[in-house]
């Protein structure tokens, strides 16, 4: 239905814009436009949209922003921004999921790049410089009342997901950045917070409470798409803004972790772990809140699932760095924590584990364990042999990742702990040689070997310059008729440095 049969049928015209006898037709014909669009007829809605949005762009400024009490008109936009996004929503989901068919979206990016049209059209007109000053200085109060409602609409259909398409995250990243063009900011971060920690301009607080309502217990499930625009918004803010807003973040963060699924488990994880690296450790540690992440967390390390694992794990380091003194200060008996306690529990599942996945990235994690830990991870060298030595036992051919990686466990062990390897020498020793003959005897890439053998080398040394020079001795014993001749120039390189370093200088070519 084209917009000039809608003004007709009201009985109202352009120039009623200025009778006040008659009720604001701004409000008649924009309370016409939505009701038009509560049916969702998707077809005639994009039509009518299309419509509104020659409206926007072709009315005069004293028209579609009339002097009327600045209330009211704010009330009447954002009554219209309500349903514009509503028309574009998504549907509700029933399911304990919280996740429905693609099927279910088959419209939304259509909806989306209607809506988008219009609120750019709509944007454009506030933005209007040479407009009366009166309708700038009205226009700008009414664009920061309706930011919040298009930063969320935006929002919810600039990610890739099911319900957006490459034209409608185009259109809705365009909107968010005419939004904060048109207030007058240079970046969205700007936008939300403002350009300074005392500027009051940013509409964050505002997003925050329409989430709100949203993110409880019961219903947060209920729109697919509340949960990631909660989670895009938040990681757009850091430090220092984000304690000013932690009351309202902390809450949501740890629900969404808290579920049983895993989609929403690695969503939590990762906003909670996005709080804690830009949030002070004073704040995170009043009211317990440090104390409740933490047992949120090592709760999700009983899982077998690679995909949480992976957030869980550098989550739980930062955060025991806000729990727990550094190892290095002495002023402070060095008794057991958290620290010793993550630590066992990691131990624990790589003896049992044998997906190839898990034990590369619980070797991954041991090497900050050990960083952050320093001289105390004496406490576990025992159980921390039985795994070393396990995990160089199994290939993981052809990249070799897990042997490789505890292989860096092992050297930064022998850095961080020396005073305590000498007497592990015999044992770590027996396992590296077994390592090397082992290496020539698979078949890796010629680079993956290369890197093997250097590595496994490279601890050989390490263990040799622990126990004074007892590894040498004992490396000088092996038979030459027992080991492969790669091995054997290994050997050379602990046994005898000097001699076998000039001598490869000196012959390349048979290198």
């Amino acid at each position: 239905m084209d917009l000039s049969v809608i003004l007709k049928n009201l009985h109202i015209s352009m120039e009623d814009s200025c009778d006040s006898s008659h009720s604001c037709p701004l409000a008649m014909v924009l309370k016409h436009i939505q009701d038009m669009l509560k049916p969702n007829a998707s077809e005639q809605g994009v039509f009518i949209l299309g419509t509104t949005e020659q409206l926007f762009l072709n009315a005069d400024v004293s028209w579609l922003f009339p002097a009327i009490p600045e209330t009211e008109l704010r009330s009447i936009y954002i009554d219209f921004v309500k349903s514009l996004m509503y028309y574009a929503a998504l549907p509700v989901c029933d399911t304990d999921s919280g996740n429905l068919l693609p099927s279910f979206f088959r419209d939304i990016p259509g909806r989306s790049c209607a809506v988008s049209a219009v609120m750019q059209a709509l944007l454009l007109r506030l933005g209007d410089t040479e407009a009366p000053l009166y309708h700038i200085t009205r226009n700008r109060s009414l664009t920061r009342a309706l930011a919040p409602f298009m930063c969320v609409f935006s929002v919810t259909h600039l990610q890739d997901q099911p319900w957006t398409s490459e034209a409608s995250k185009k259109d809705a990243l365009g909107l968010l950045a005419s939004i904060s063009q048109t207030i007058g900011h240079e970046c969205c971060l700007d936008l939300l917070c403002g350009k300074t920690v005392d500027d009051h301009t940013g509409v964050l607080q505002t997003v925050l409470d329409m989430l709100k309502s949203e993110l409880t217990k019961e219903n947060w499930k209920q729109n697919q798409a509340t949960k990631h625009v909660f989670s895009w918004i938040l990681v757009q803010v850091k430090r220092p803004w984000l304690v000013y807003y932690l009351e309202s973040v902390f809450p949501p963060s740890l629900l969404i972790s808290d579920d049983h699924l895993l989609e929403n488990k690695v969503l939590g994880v990762h906003c909670l772990h996005h709080i804690i690296l830009n949030v002070p450790a004073a704040d995170l540690r009043q009211f317990n809140r440090a104390h409740v992440i933490y047992h949120a967390l090592f709760n999700h390390l009983y899982t077998s699932e690679a995909q949480l694992l992976e957030v869980v794990l550098p989550c739980l380091l930062d955060l025991l760095s806000v729990l727990e003194r550094p190892h290095a200060d002495i002023s402070c008996p060095r008794k057991r924590n958290r620290y010793d306690q993550v630590l066992c529990h990691i131990l624990t599942y790589m003896e049992m584990e044998d997906k190839i996945a898990l034990r590369l990235l619980y070797a991954t994690t041991l090497i900050p364990f050990i960083e952050r830990m320093g001289i105390v991870i004496v406490r576990h060298l025992k159980r921390l042999e039985r795994v070393i030595i396990g995990y160089l036992e199994i290939s993981d051919s052809p990249e070799e990742k897990t042997r490789l990686t505890i292989l860096a466990v092992l050297e930064k062990t022998i850095q961080v702990a020396w005073p305590r390897i000498e007497c592990r020498m015999p044992v770590l020793g027996r396992s590296l040689l077994r390592l090397l003959c082992d290496v020539t005897r698979e078949t890796q890439p010629p680079d993956v070997r290369k890197d093997l053998l250097v590595r496994t080398t490279h601890c050989l040394q390490m263990l040799d310059s622990c126990s004074h020079g007892k590894l040498k001795g004992i490396l000088e014993e092996v038979d030459n008729t027992c080991a492969n001749e790669t091995v054997l120039e290994c050997i050379k390189m602990i046994t005898d440095p000097p001699s076998y370093e000039l001598i490869t200088q000196q012959s390349p070519a048979k290198e």
